[in-house]
């Protein structure tokens, strides 16, 4: 598989709309919290432009390399994740993953256990935002060069 960045050209309305729509969907939201859901989210989806671009922004943002280390496997390393967190991060897991063609219900019911209802749209809205920038940046093949903060 080549890494080569393709010649493909994203709309910039679309562009400037995502980003429009991401900082609407995140208002409000914790700034780690939502890296951490944009890192997972990244990470499943192989997108390594995002992966590079949400970790270097957490890590602005306060967010300790432990816990971004171990991000990947935070089920089994659940002591560094609040209930809150799990929660948010397993709603992230099942929107992205879409594996039986909708979210389950405990999952679901877990998120709302934890935010309220504003804050559950922002969680989806956000992790659906995501999903979105990871399939253009891994269809165009987007290389990691983000610069900490630039889109911040």
């Amino acid at each position: 598989m080549s890494s080569s960045k393709r010649g493909a050209k994203v709309s910039l309305d679309v562009m400037q709309g995502l980003m429009a729509a991401g900082q609407a969907a995140s208002k409000g939201l914790d700034v780690r919290l939502k890296h951490l859901l944009e890192i997972r989210a990244s990470q499943i989806n192989h997108c390594a432009y995002c992966i590079d671009m949400h970790i270097k922004d957490a890590k602005l943002a306060g967010e300790t390399d432990e816990r971004i280390y171990f991000l990947n496997a935070w089920e089994e390393a659940a002591s560094h994740y609040s209930e809150k967190e799990q929660a948010a991060l397993a709603l992230t897991e099942a929107i992205t993953v879409l594996t039986d063609g909708f979210v389950p219900d405990e999952v679901y019911e877990r998120a709302a256990k934890h935010f309220d209802e504003r804050e559950l749209g922002q969680l989806i809205s956000t992790i659906t935002l995501i999903n979105a920038w990871n399939r253009i940046n891994v269809s165009i093949r987007n290389p990691p060069t983000y610069k900490p903060g630039e889109h911040a």
